[in-house]
This record gives structure tokens, sequence and C-alpha cells, in this order.
């Protein structure tokens, strides 16, 4: 339960940070407004059409009698509106990060410099780490449907699917949100997505810690864009934490290192696996 605790402490650091640093604040909203603004022209997009997607989709209802054709249709319309939104907020964040690249590579060195030591640096080229971080995206991405349409699928069980399920969802969702979100950091440190992953799971607790209350804040409009430069920040003091060196030990997820908390400056990304 420490974990758990300290988990939402770095979310809550990150946003301080970036409270005393204005001017971090305001760099580090943009990419989320850009993004916001996309979003919120898909969903009305889809809001109108979800109709006449869904007749297109059931043709063999047609010649349903009333009230049973409109309870179908207007069930699976639902559904369908339901699973848009679930899919922008899993993916806002990785969309949101991708867009954003520069902008949070800036802000997350700043707060490496601001908290002492070593800034590392990934010494790749921005097209280089923006394909990384998209076949990275890609990758979560490909999870996190997985793992959504199998809650989605258990939601339809009595009791179970009305209180662990969605319990589960959200617990899936804020995991990998804190993935997206220290990857930032940890990328600069050439820690592969793989290597990310066996850190956060062997911390599992410091990762819903982190990711469940920022998931449950980003269903709120518009909270997403004014936490994500904040979310950044603390994401980045967690994964100094991460990547720090176990006494007498190797730095996670590191082939070397030297000295304690010494990062993994020199490793490069690679676009190959």
């Amino acid at each position: 339960m420490h974990d758990l605790g300290a988990g939402f402490g770095y979310l809550m650091k990150g946003q301080r940070w970036v409270a005393r640093h204005g001017k971090w604040f305001g760099f580090g909203l943009l990419p989320g407004l850009v993004t916001l603004v996309l979003y919120a022209g898909a969903l009305v997009v889809l809001f109108y059409g979800a109709d006449d997607l869904t007749a297109w989709a059931t043709p063999f209802a047609d010649d349903w009698s009333s009230p049973w054709l409109g309870l179908f249709r207007g069930f699976l319309t639902a559904l369908l509106f339901a699973l848009g939104l679930f899919l922008a907020v899993v993916t806002f964040t990785a969309v949101t990060l991708l867009i954003g690249q520069p902008f949070y590579e800036s802000l997350s060195e700043a707060v490496d410099r601001a908290e002492g030591g070593e800034v590392p640096e990934s010494g790749l080229p921005l097209w280089r780490e923006l394909l990384i971080s998209a076949r990275d995206s890609l990758r979560i991405l490909v999870r996190v449907t997985l793992y959504g349409v199998l809650l989605f699928a258990l939601g339809f069980i009595p009791v179970i699917g009305q209180t662990v399920i969605p319990v589960l969802g959200f617990c899936v969702s804020g995991f990998f949100l804190t993935e997206e979100l220290t990857a930032v950091a940890l990328q600069r440190r050439g820690t592969e997505l793989k290597e990310r992953l066996a850190m956060l799971r062997a911390r599992r607790m410091l990762a819903l810690g982190f990711g469940v209350p920022l998931t449950l804040a980003f269903l709120v409009p518009l909270v997403a864009v004014f936490l994500m430069p904040g979310a950044v920040a603390g994401a980045t003091l967690m994964a100094r934490e991460l990547a720090d060196v176990p006494e007498g030990g190797e730095p996670h997820g590191a082939g070397g290192g030297s000295g304690e908390g010494a990062p993994r400056t020199g490793a490069p990304l690679t676009l190959d696996k």
C-alpha cells in the first residue's frame, strides 16, 4: 500500500512542479489543446453518425417490428458511442504525447535539470524519436484494445460486470497510462518498451497509484489538457526512481552503469524490435 500512496504522491508533485514553473505549464498545454480539438471533432461526428452506422451494420433487423427494432439499434448505438469514448480516453495520452513530443521532451528535461544530477539525452534525431514513440504507442494501443474488448465482453456478466469489471478496466487504463507518461523520461535513458513494462510490473501499485486517479480525472472534459503538463512532470520524477540504481546493483533495465542513480545515457534506442 505504500507504493500506492507514493504513486499518487508523484502525481501531486508533478502538478506542484508545473504550478511553480508557470512557463512550462503554459508550454505543456499546447499539445493537449490541439489533441482535444481533434478528438472533440471526431466524437461529434461519431455522435451524429452512430445511428446511420448502426443501421448500415444491421440490415437483418430492418423488418423487425416496433419497439424491438428501436431498442436493439438504440442499444448498439449506445455501445458504439461508449466504445468511442473508451478509445478516446485510452488513446488521448498516446496521441497527445506523439503530437507534443518536442514539448514534453523539453519539459521532462527541465524537471530532470531542476532535480539535479545528469540530464539524460537519447542522442537521436527528432524524426527517429517520433518513430520510436509511435511504434511503442501502437504496441500499447494493441494491448489496451485487447484488454478493452475482453473487459467489455465480461461487462455483460450479471453483478460482476457492473462492479468488478469497471474497477479492472480503470486499473488496466491507469497502468498503461503510467507507461505512456513515464516513457518520455525513460526513452531518454535508453529504456526499451519491454524493460519499461517490466519496471512497472515490478512496482505495479506505484503505477496504479499514479495512473488510476489520472485516468478518472481524464474522464472530465478539459481536465486532461490542464493536468497533462503536471502528469509529464510527475512521471519524470517517478522515472528517476524507477531508473535509479539499487544499492550494490545495476540500474533497472540497464546493462550497466556507474554510481548510484546513474542513468543509461549512452544506450541507443532502436527500431528493429
